[in-house]
């Protein structure tokens, strides 16, 4: 874990640990899990949130899942533990999936979705993750809305990326208009 949080400090500058912030499903993680908060940087001008031991003891499926937010927000850190929980416990989640948060992503948000994207604005430096016999994929959780959720599950990730290019996605603003 150590060396993971490394990496990503490496990318995102010194992050905090929120480990003593994690709600519930926490009984249901790994005991190494926890939840960094990193504020904004020269390299980007927005609060992050990243799992930390989202995969612990899950070797079949390695990965750790980050949000934007233009706020400092602490439901980010349950959001996110939610989330790995589910990974953990119920479905293995990875590249293209989408989740439902259960609830609007910050305050009002029209996004209570969640898509699991490449970490396009950091690239390969921050996506892989190289282990002892194999790699730790760190991919971007985007809130999206529930027509962009169909939109997706009817057209594919594909199109739903292609859109959200085509539309200027506003990633940070919770109150973005659906760009499907």
């Amino acid at each position: 874990m150590e060396l993971l949080k490394q990496h990503l400090e490496t990318n995102w500058g010194k992050g905090t640990d929120k480990k003593g912030q994690i709600p519930d499903p926490l009984k249901k993680m790994s005991e190494d899990f926890s939840v960094l908060e990193f504020p904004p940087s020269e390299k980007h001008d927005f609060w992050i949130y990243s799992t930390l031991g989202m995969s612990a003891d899950n070797p079949a499926n390695l990965i750790e899942l980050h949000i934007f937010s233009h706020k400092q927000d602490s439901t980010l850190i349950e959001l996110l533990t939610t989330t790995a929980s589910f990974h953990r416990n119920d479905t293995p989640l990875g590249l293209n999936h989408t989740v439902n948060f259960g609830r609007p992503w910050q305050n009002d948000s029209v996004c209570s979705f969640g898509f699991i994207s490449l970490p396009y604005m950091d690239g390969e430096a921050l996506e892989i993750f190289n282990l002892e016999g194999g790699h730790l994929y760190n991919l971007w959780l985007m809130p999206i809305t529930e027509s962009e959720r169909d939109y997706k599950i009817k057209n594919g990730w594909n199109a739903l990326e292609q859109r959200f290019e085509d539309c200027g996605l506003d990633y940070l603003n919770p109150q973005r208009a659906s760009c499907a």
